[in-house]
C-alpha cells in the first residue's frame, strides 16, 4: 500500500498512455495539418523512422565519429558464444562491458555484463539482435536535448536533466535489500533486482561503502532525474552544436552522455556518448519531482512541436513522411519488439 500511495501521489510513475493524453490531441492537430500520422520519419532524414520506433541503435553509432562513444559490436541473434567472444577481442572490449538490445525500449534489456559466464546468459536468452560496448569510464550522466532547424547551422539545447543512479551506501547492519527499502524509488525496482542479484542482497555492507546497482541513468530502473536545464551555457551549447554538426541528417533527439566535469563537458573534453535518441526523445527533465504535470504538458508539447517544424521543413527538401501502410507495420514490428524485451 505504501508504494501505491507513492507511485498515484507521483505523476512521473503514472504509465505515459495517461501522461500523454493532452499531447495525443496535439499530435493529431500536426498529423492532420502534415496529412501523415507519421510525419516524425522526416525529423532525422538519417534514422530509420526518424529514430521514433525501430531503429538500430548500432546503426544510429555508425552515423557519429567514433571518438564520441565507447566501442560497440552488433551481436546478431543466435550468435554463438565462441563468435560472441572472438568479435569481442578483436574489437578490444574489455570486461565489465555493457549488453544491450540494438532497438531497445525505454532501458529494457541492458545488462552491466562482468564474466564470460554473465555474456553466456545474456547471449542464450536473447530473442533479439544486441550490441556489446565498452564500459564508459565516467561516473556522472546528463541527457541534453538538441534542436536544429534544417536551414539552420546552429542548434540549440533545450532541456538538461541530470541522473542520481541507483547507489546505496551500508551503514554496516543492514542488508541491501533493507537499504533498498528505506527508499520508495529503489523499493519500486526490488522485484527485478532481487531477480538480476539474487542472494547477494541480503549481504551486510559496511559502513560507507557504496553501491551502484544499476549503473546506467533509467527512470524506468530506478535513476533519479533532476532538471539541470540551469547548465545550459553558450559554451556547451557550442561544444554540443560542433558535435552533432558532425552527425548527418540528425536534428531533433536527446542526446545521453557520461562525462567527468562539467567545465570539461563544456570544452568538448572526456566524455562519452551512451546513446543518441531521435524522435521518440522525451525531454526527460520534466521527470525531476520538483515538477508539476502542467510543467510536463508544456514541455512535451513544446517539443513536439519543434518535431513537427522540422519535419515539415525536411519533407520539403524531399525527405518523405512513411506511408499509413509503411507506419502501421513499423508499428506493428514495434509491439514485437517491445514484447520480447520486456519479457526478456
Amino acid at each position: 500500500m505504501k508504494l501505491l500511495f507513492h507511485k498515484i501521489t507521483h505523476w512521473e510513475y503514472w504509465p505515459f498512455q495517461i501522461v500523454y493524453i493532452p499531447i495525443y490531441f496535439l499530435w493529431s492537430y500536426y498529423s492532420i495539418k502534415a496529412k501523415s500520422i507519421f510525419f516524425f520519419n522526416a525529423s532525422n532524414p538519417t534514422i530509420k523512422n526518424g529514430g521514433f520506433m525501430m531503429e538500430s541503435k548500432k546503426a544510429i553509432y555508425d552515423l557519429m565519429p567514433q571518438r564520441y562513444y565507447p566501442k560497440t559490436e552488433l551481436i546478431t541473434e543466435g550468435t554463438s558464444l565462441e563468435e560472441i567472444e572472438k568479435i569481442i577481442e578483436e574489437a578490444e572490449i574489455k570486461y565489465p562491458l555493457i549488453a544491450k538490445p540494438d532497438i531497445g525500449l525505454r532501458g529494457s534489456g541492458v545488462k552491466k555484463i562482468n564474466t564470460v559466464a554473465d555474456l553466456k546468459i545474456y547471449a542464450e536468452k536473447a530473442n533479439f539482435d544486441f550490441v556489446v560496448q565498452d564500459l564508459i569510464p565516467y561516473e556522472n550522466e546528463v541527457g541534453i536535448f538538441y534542436v536544429r532547424y534544417p536551414d539552420e547551422k546552429t542548434g540549440k539545447i533545450t532541456g538538461i536533466v541530470s541522473k542520481e543512479f541507483l547507489i546505496i551506501t551500508g551503514n554496516g547492519y543492514s542488508t541491501a535489500e533493507e537499504l533498498l527499502k528505506e527508499n520508495p524509488r529503489y523499493e519500486l525496482q526490488l522485484k527485478v533486482l532481487k531477480q538480476e542479484y539474487g542472494s547477494e542482497l541480503l549481504k551486510i555492507l559496511p559502513k560507507g561503502q557504496k553501491l551502484n546497482l544499476v549503473p546506467y541513468g533509467n527512470h524506468a530502473r530506478g535513476a533519479k532525474f533532476i532538471d539541470g536545464s540551469h547548465w545550459i551555457t553558450p559554451k556547451l551549447t557550442e561544444a554540443m552544436n560542433e558535435m552533432c554538426l558532425q552527425i548527418p541528417g540528425f536534428f531533433f533527439g536527446r542526446l545521453d552522455v557520461m562525462y567527468n566535469t562539467l567545465e570539461e563537458l563544456e570544452q568538448g573534453k572526456n566524455f562519452s556518448i551512451v546513446e543518441l535518441n531521435g524522435a521518440a526523445s522525451e525531454p526527460t527533465h520534466i521527470y525531476d519531482p520538483k515538477h508539476s504535470l502542467l510543467f510536463a504538458w508544456k514541455e512535451l508539447a513544446r517539443h513536439i512541436t519543434f518535431m513537427y517544424e522540422i519535419s515539415v521543413l525536411n519533407h520539403k527538401k524531399g525527405s518523405p513522411y512513411l506511408s499509413h501502410k509503411e507506419g502501421m507495420n513499423e508499428y506493428r514490428l514495434h509491439l514485437e519488439q517491445s514484447n520480447k524485451i520486456v519479457n526478456f
